[in-house]
């Protein structure tokens, strides 16, 4: 029985290692998803990040048309190379309202007079909180919102080529 007791210590360490070898051997998702995906948006009301548009809230996502909610920041590298991505989109028809995280007016106007506006709207998030509220963990970060203010998709990460007939397709979807 005193010898049994010896080998408990390293039956359960080889277990830990078994456990620790299997967990390296799963894919691995750097993505954080958003919990919101079929909940409805929360409620904001976010003043203009840009002085020739106006603002976002809550209630410009209830008109009954679909739209894509992006989470951007003038400071943020991704979003300038997903920029032309965004006026393909704009262009197709998709109406884009914007947040933008932390900005300051002056570096938002820059920001769009280098790469383009996109935007019918955008809202100035400066704590963070709408994008925290969503489940954005970072930017750029994309959202699918039905005509109804329900989020019905996310994309993580910047726009790209590939990634935009998806998008319009997902609108599509939302507007059902």
């Amino acid at each position: 029985m005193k010898r049994l007791w010896l080998w408990i210590p390293l039956g359960l360490f080889a277990l830990f290692c078994g456990l620790a070898a299997y967990q390296l051997t799963q894919p691995k998702d750097e993505f954080v998803r958003s919990t919101m995906i079929g909940e409805s948006l929360p409620q904001f009301d976010l003043r203009p990040a840009y002085a020739s548009l106006p603002g976002a809230a809550t209630a410009d996502f209830t008109d009954g048309k679909p739209k894509l909610l992006n989470i951007w920041a003038s400071w943020c590298i991704p979003c300038i190379s997903e920029a032309p991505h965004l006026e393909r989109l704009k262009a197709s028809g998709a109406e884009i309202v914007g947040v933008a995280i932390r900005d300051r007016p002056e570096d938002v106007a820059r920001f769009l007079a280098n790469y383009g506006n996109p935007y019918s709207r955008i809202g100035a998030d400066d704590l963070s909180e709408v994008q925290l509220a969503i489940g954005s963990s970072g930017v750029p970060e994309t959202f699918v919102i039905d005509g109804t203010g329900k989020i019905t998709y996310q994309h993580i990460g910047d726009v790209r080529a590939g990634d935009v007939p998806l998008l319009l397709e997902k609108l599509q979807e939302a507007g059902q």
